[in-house]
């Protein structure tokens, strides 16, 4: 099963991030499914284009190093929840309803301290799970 879902890895487009069968995070004791941006290409795509996602899942961005980090909206089509978590996957903090921005100028949102992941989800999401800085976020792969 692991050799297909590689196969249809490969198969996506470069720029894509990949799920990985079975990949999902729980917050609060909510389980999100989740797909993954490791590389600087999946990373920088993220969910752009995407006009809709299921209420369930979201995108977790992972970073080699821990630093500040700024994201923005650039030719996303759909409302998203920023949360930015350190390398103790713990939420530093949460940038609310990021507005889609479908512009040659979109603002970024920065984290308030250094990180190693962040998490995107739809816009309300994090606020409708009490979603708090200090809250911890478990991964399963």
């Amino acid at each position: 099963m692991k050799r297909l879902v590689i196969s249809l890895c490969l198969a996506v487009i470069a720029a894509t991030a990949c799920a990985k069968e079975g990949s999902y995070v729980e917050l609060k004791g909510h389980r999100i499914t989740i797909e993954f941006a490791e590389d600087e290409a999946a990373r920088e795509y993220g969910l752009m284009n995407r006009t809709e996602m299921a209420a369930d899942h979201g995108m977790l961005f992972v970073f080699e190093n821990d630093e500040p980090r700024a994201f923005w909206m650039k030719n996303t089509k759909i409302p998203l929840d920023m949360i930015f978590i350190d390398k103790d996957r713990r939420i530093v903090s949460i940038k609310h309803d990021a507005p889609p921005c479908v512009t040659a100028r979109c603002p970024a949102f920065m984290s308030e301290g250094p990180v190693r992941y962040v998490l995107e989800l739809n816009g309300g999401q994090a606020a409708r799970l009490g979603l708090t800085a200090g809250d911890e976020l478990i991964v399963h792969r």
